[in-house]
């Protein structure tokens, strides 16, 4: 069973980076936290501080590539990083803003380049070390575009398929890359949905979830599992038949 000590978490000021802060908090732990909204920052570090936790937070957008890469290897200077969550991401657009060409591009930068200015330093040190751990936030979202969230859909199965490929590829040097594919947890993101989400998930059984998943360096955390089969499911079925039925779902605000 893998326990870190020194975990880095982006998007860690709401959601499921708060929940997963909160859950890895503890006397001896120490967690490094971005997020882009200082004052819900602010109130996640006290919690995890109220647990025992040592925690260092940063205002930082992972769409910057310079900043965020600074952010990972001045943390891992400090003390070597056991693991790193690439946990920030977007659904619509800065404030739901829809699926225009500025929202998708958007999207992409968030959840893609954001995932990858995150990992890659990270992954350089832990190679290096032969030591270390990755977990990238995908979703169930991945496995089959929907109309709803066609962009975000697309951002997810990247980085997807991206995690599973360097799990594989660095397998021997003793680094675990481990990909999360959650279904719809509470947070702030969710909110904006006007369509229903079956199984809908309080942020912090999500987090204990992946808690636990990660220690077992399990190679993909998806759940909830009834959701997962139905997304491997639709994945599966031709889009004759999943077309109709997915396009009569509303998008986002």
């Amino acid at each position: 069973m893998i326990s870190p000590s020194s975990i880095l978490i982006s998007g860690g000021s709401s959601g499921l980076g708060a929940a997963l802060a909160e859950c890895y908090a503890a006397d001896g732990v120490r967690l490094v936290l971005s997020g882009r909204d200082a004052a819900r920052l602010d109130a996640v570090a006290a919690a995890c501080r109220a647990r025992g936790a040592v925690v260092e937070t940063a205002i930082l957008d992972v769409a910057d590539a310079d900043a965020t890469g600074q952010w990972v290897r001045d943390a891992d200077d400090a003390t070597p990083l056991d693991l790193v969550i690439a946990n920030a991401g977007i659904a619509g657009g800065d404030g739901g803003a829809g699926q225009g060409a500025a929202a998708t591009r958007r999207i992409f930068a968030v959840n893609v380049d954001g995932v990858v200015n995150t990992v890659t330093p990270a992954l350089e040190r832990m190679l290096a070390r032969r030591a270390g751990q990755i977990a990238i936030i995908s979703s169930l979202a991945s496995f089959r575009g929907v109309p709803a969230a066609p962009a975000y859909s697309a951002s997810k199965a990247a980085v997807r398929g991206w995690g599973e490929g360097l799990r594989a590829r660095h397998a021997r040097e003793v680094v675990a890359i481990n990909v999360v594919c959650p279904g719809f947890v509470k947070s702030r993101m969710t909110e904006k949905n006007r369509f229903p989400m079956p199984l809908l998930m309080d942020a912090d059984r999500a987090a204990e979830i992946m808690r636990r998943g990660l220690a077992r360096n399990q190679a993909r955390i998806a759940f909830p599992l009834r959701m997962y089969w139905g997304a491997l499911l639709l994945a599966a079925l031709p889009s004759s038949l999943v077309d109709g039925m997915l396009s009569r779902q509303p998008g986002k605000e």
